[in-house]
């Protein structure tokens, strides 16, 4: 018997994990497989599928680089990045079981017969393991490289197996390389064998945003624009670039936030209930929302790049002075924007939106604040007490939602006071929650759509961004605007101020 038919040991399930069905067996090829992705994330993600019994029976991952390396180093380096970035403990029998299916691949797919290695590798491995010629492909490459490995996985198509292909953001610079990367790739594969991923539809707390809507008959009368006075969505990050300069200096802030986890929450906050919870049914209503998204007034569009401050208690550089930025670079490392989705349901009400690098803490939520009471008989008596209701959903971290309301204050008089009446994931139901990563790759095994982005959504998010960027032409920003380990430019608090409001803090 071998190890990956050995018997397993039960672990406790997940609230919900027990009637998860397996997917058919397979192999899943990680292509940038020397890459920080697949360390931090997808590996250890794999581990904590496995570790809960929920991988397929016969199962193997192939991981493809240019780096040189052998196979028992790179598992050696796996196991330590699951010790590392994992949420379980390294336990040997479960590594025992996924160590033994992984194998490794140095080779250059832009070369002459480069995939022949690897396509000789997953014969050999439906032989050895039972995967079937089924394929899960995971491109956590560079765009640019994106075409050429599609083209040549198109070529080796197995005759009898299916395949998935999971493409990693971000899917373009803009409209128009999107349209062309998707016909290099329809070009090879059918849309429905496209995974095209943002991680942030895989946190729970985001798809709880469609339970909390649509399970819930208390919210779905009130959640329009009768009743939402405005609604925030704040994606906020204490980091800086980190070590991806060569990649920020091309995409910034809008690119490689608004285009699709900004846009992503504001969709799911303003669908319109789905028919039914299959995967086109939810897409078609998100992509009805980013289509009916306006160009912004351009004076209410902020952007910002942050300078030499302070985070979390040490001194950081500006971003024209990180590694490999451009000492007079005018990329934005931060959007603040006013937008109105043009349809009935939010016709009139507005959606601030802003993300940036390097700022005063890490946070993202959804506010939906709603219109003051009318004419409440304690207005004069309660003051400044009396503020409006609203709903946070706290995506990350704490993840959870809370409701502020207005009560009394004991004692005499009409004191109002707001509060908060609040639930948290971790306290409710007792579980850590799944990494992101660990619900998507489980879904493209299953060939479960629904989390995914399809195209004509993400063409919609294009072309909205590139209505903001081409605002932006021909002008040059007085950067940087704000320092480090700030709340970000005070730009992006005079936009609220116009309107006669705050950020929520």
């Amino acid at each position: 018997m071998n190890a990956q038919t050995e018997a397993r040991v039960d672990v406790p399930l997940e609230a919900g994990s027990a009637d998860q069905r397996r997917p058919d067996p397979c192999a899943l090829v990680i292509f940038g497989a020397s890459g920080d992705l697949t360390h931090r994330k997808l590996i250890p993600a794999l581990y904590a599928l496995e570790f809960r019994g929920l991988l397929p029976e016969s199962f193997a991952v192939v991981g493809v680089a240019r780096t040189q390396n052998s196979t028992e180093a790179w598992r050696e380096e796996m196991r330590a990045a699951v010790t590392e970035f994992g949420r379980d403990e390294m336990r040997d029998d479960v590594w025992k079981r996924l160590a033994a299916g992984m194998h490794y691949v140095s080779t250059d797919f832009s070369s002459e017969g480069g995939e022949t290695e690897v396509m000789k590798l997953l014969e050999q491995l439906d032989k050895e393991r039972g995967t079937r010629g089924n394929r899960v492909y995971y491109l956590a490459v560079p765009p640019a490289v994106i075409s050429t490995v599609v083209d040549k996985l198109g070529e080796r198509r197995h005759p009898s197996g299916w395949v998935r292909l999971i493409v990693e953001k971000p899917f373009g610079h803009d409209l128009a390389s999107a349209k062309v990367l998707n016909e290099d790739i329809v070009s090879n594969f059918q849309e429905q064998e496209i995974f095209r991923i943002d991680h942030y539809l895989g946190k729970e707390t985001v798809q709880n945003v469609l339970a909390f809507r649509f399970a819930n008959g208390i919210f779905e009368p009130i959640w329009n624009r009768r009743y939402v006075d405005s609604v925030q969505i704040t994606v906020a990050e204490s980091l800086g670039i980190e070590d991806r300069a060569g990649f920020y200096e091309q995409a910034g802030a809008i690119r490689d936030v608004v285009q699709n986890h900004v846009l992503q929450l504001l969709a799911l906050t303003a669908m319109e209930p789905p028919a039914d919870f299959e995967a086109d049914a939810v897409r078609n209503e998100k992509v009805k929302v980013v289509r009916a998204i306006a160009p912004p007034d351009p004076g209410y569009v902020v952007r910002g790049q942050y300078g030499p401050g302070e985070v979390d208690g040490k001194k950081v550089p500006g971003y024209r002075h990180e590694p490999g930025v451009a000492p007079d670079s005018e990329t934005e490392t931060y959007v603040a924007l006013k937008v109105f989705v043009d349809n009935w349901r939010w016709a009139g009400t507005p959606f601030y939106l802003r993300t940036g690098k390097h700022l005063s803490s890490r946070a993202t939520t959804i506010v939906i604040m709603f219109r003051p009471a009318p004419h409440p008989p304690f207005l004069e008596i309660a003051g400044e007490g009396l503020r409006p209701n609203l709903i946070v959903i706290q995506v990350q971290p704490d993840e959870g939602i809370s409701m502020r309301i207005g009560a009394k204050v004991p004692g005499q008089g009409m004191t109002i006071q707001p509060v908060n009446l609040s639930f948290q994931y971790d306290r409710a139901f007792h579980v850590h929650l799944p990494e992101a990563y660990e619900k998507l790759i489980l879904d493209a095994m299953l060939g479960d759509a629904t989390l995914f982005t399809r195209i004509d959504e993400v063409e919609a998010q294009w072309s909205f961004v590139d209505s903001v960027v081409a605002q932006w032409q021909g002008s040059a920003p007085d950067f940087p605007n704000y320092a480090a380990g700030t709340p970000g430019p005070k730009a992006a608090d005079a936009l609220m101020a116009r309107d006669d409001r705050l950020w929520c803090r």
